[in-house]
């Protein structure tokens, strides 16, 4: 009886041990089967996540300056009238009033040396890629950019430049300096807000009068008319600047090495004594200071400025 006993206890445990194998594999089996079922041998999700590329820091003390943009930049009419003077342009300037951001950031000796101004005369974003190229070629650390003043200024409204050909343009621009000088950091400047200036010159004789020669018809064309047509057409091409600046934050948003000036420039309201005594439009001496002091707080600050592309308050 113990015998049988012992031998029915065996056979029971054998059966049990039996039953137990046979489920571990059920169980591997169908652990196998789903994981397959939701991961392919490859996919993404069977590989390991990549680690996010850390944001470059940006660098507030660039040793080296290269400027891009327009006659704003060529300090146009600040010394005298139709004539660039860039020894007064905010970027790269030697005069010591203006205080220009290269003199801020290299000091006399340093701007001297390590400065570029590429900005054109007449210059809109079009002309931006070849600009880009050239300040490529010098490998600044910093490239600034101011541009757009001549895209709304036009003979006639229709003949502004289109916003998608805007973006188009700048993105080109930004590309191009990316395939030639990975590494530098660009400094966008806002387009100024024209309307402002326009109701800061219009009372001045002598500014009404060169605008009649054509500077920037779009806008200054017919200062003293009043009439509904004349006030709908400078509200458009103040918003056509405001949807240009809305195109330079968002394509400068997305490079990890470019800060746009929130709409500094933009916002900031130029007094009489900031604009040309010629044309009561360019920046004068005095204005291009205004220029500087701007760039240099945007250059140097810890963070990025906050605010709008650039439609402030009129």
């Amino acid at each position: 009886m113990r015998q049988r006993a012992r031998t029915h206890r065996g056979r029971k445990a054998g059966l049990v041990a039996v039953a137990l194998a046979a489920l571990s594999a059920a169980v591997l089996t169908a652990c196998d089967s789903s994981s397959q079922q939701g991961a392919r041998p490859g996919s993404a999700s069977s590989r390991p996540t990549p680690s996010p590329s850390p944001t470059p820091p940006w660098d507030p003390t660039p040793r080296s300056l290269a400027a891009v943009g327009d006659s704003i930049t060529r300090g146009f009419d600040a010394c005298s009238l139709f004539t660039d003077c860039p020894e007064v342009s905010w970027a790269t300037g030697t005069d010591a009033r203006v205080n220009s951001l290269a003199l801020r950031l290299l000091g006399p000796a340093g701007a001297a040396a390590r400065s570029w101004n590429h900005a054109r005369s007449g210059a809109d974003v079009a002309d931006l890629p070849a600009q880009m190229a050239l300040a490529a070629a010098h490998k600044p650390e910093l490239v600034t950019v101011m541009v757009g003043a001549n895209d709304a200024c036009a003979d006639t409204m229709e003949r502004m430049t289109p916003v998608e050909t805007f973006r188009a343009s700048f993105e080109a621009s930004m590309a191009r300096l990316r395939k030639d000088a990975p590494k530098a950091q660009v400094y966008v400047s806002s387009v100024p807000d024209l309307k402002r200036l326009w109701s800061t010159g219009r009372a001045d004789p002598l500014g009404s009068r060169i605008w009649k020669l054509g500077i920037c018809a779009s806008m200054l064309g017919e200062a003293e008319d009043d009439s509904l047509s004349a006030q709908q057409r400078r509200d458009a091409v103040r918003q056509r600047i405001v949807a240009y600046n809305e195109v330079l934050a968002d394509v400068c948003a997305e490079d990890d090495r470019c800060r746009y000036d929130g709409g500094a420039v933009f916002d900031y309201r130029f007094s009489g004594e900031q604009l040309s005594r010629w044309d009561w439009f360019h920046p004068s001496r005095d204005g291009q200071e205004r220029l500087a002091e701007i760039a240099y707080r945007n250059v140097t600050a810890a963070k990025p400025a906050a605010g709008q592309a650039g439609g402030g308050a009129r």
